[in-house]
């Protein structure tokens, strides 16, 4: 089961995309459409936690989670490092990708990944939704992923704190 969140399988259920962050704000090649994303993590090496989030602070709060909270989170042997949803995918992923730049940018969702030491390698894929709630393919997604893993994805809550 664990096989259906590895980047080949996910292109077979027609994800689409593979890019990098940075990539995606300079060139916006997303559909406006909705739909559902994951972020994933193509180091097979243990992660590097940074002390500090890149994430930008948003009303005077630091987007800067705990040590522990990161190991509490992590799941072992995903590629899948986050899930999410979108009724606009280029918004969405536009907004994300601007937190992790460090702008001012109300967009906590994910926000532990901006403290992986690799976060400017992660690639971002997504699958458009048409006919389909988002919410609900993403909940179903992260449902999945529970399934095989035991923990939502490393930067879905309420995982953030460990639950």
């Amino acid at each position: 089961m664990k096989q259906q969140f590895s980047r080949s399988q996910l292109e077979t259920d027609g994800f689409v995309g593979w890019m990098t962050f940075d990539y995606l704000s300079a060139a916006d090649p997303c559909p406006t459409s909705g739909g559902v994303y994951v972020v994933i993590r193509t180091d097979q090496n243990p992660p590097c936690f940074l002390d500090q989030s890149c994430g930008g602070w948003f009303k005077d709060r630091d987007p800067t989670v705990p040590h522990g909270t990161l190991v509490a989170n992590w799941v072992e042997d995903a590629e899948v490092v986050y899930i999410g949803k979108a009724n606009n995918l280029r918004r969405r992923l536009s907004e994300f990708a601007k937190f992790g730049a460090g702008k001012k940018i109300g967009h906590w969702g994910g926000r532990l990944i901006w403290q992986l030491g690799e976060s400017s390698t992660l690639l971002v894929g997504w699958k458009e939704t048409s006919g389909l709630e988002p919410a609900l393919v993403e909940a179903k997604m992260i449902a999945d992923f529970r399934a095989a893993y035991g923990h939502p994805p490393f930067a879905n809550d309420p995982h953030r704190m460990g639950a």
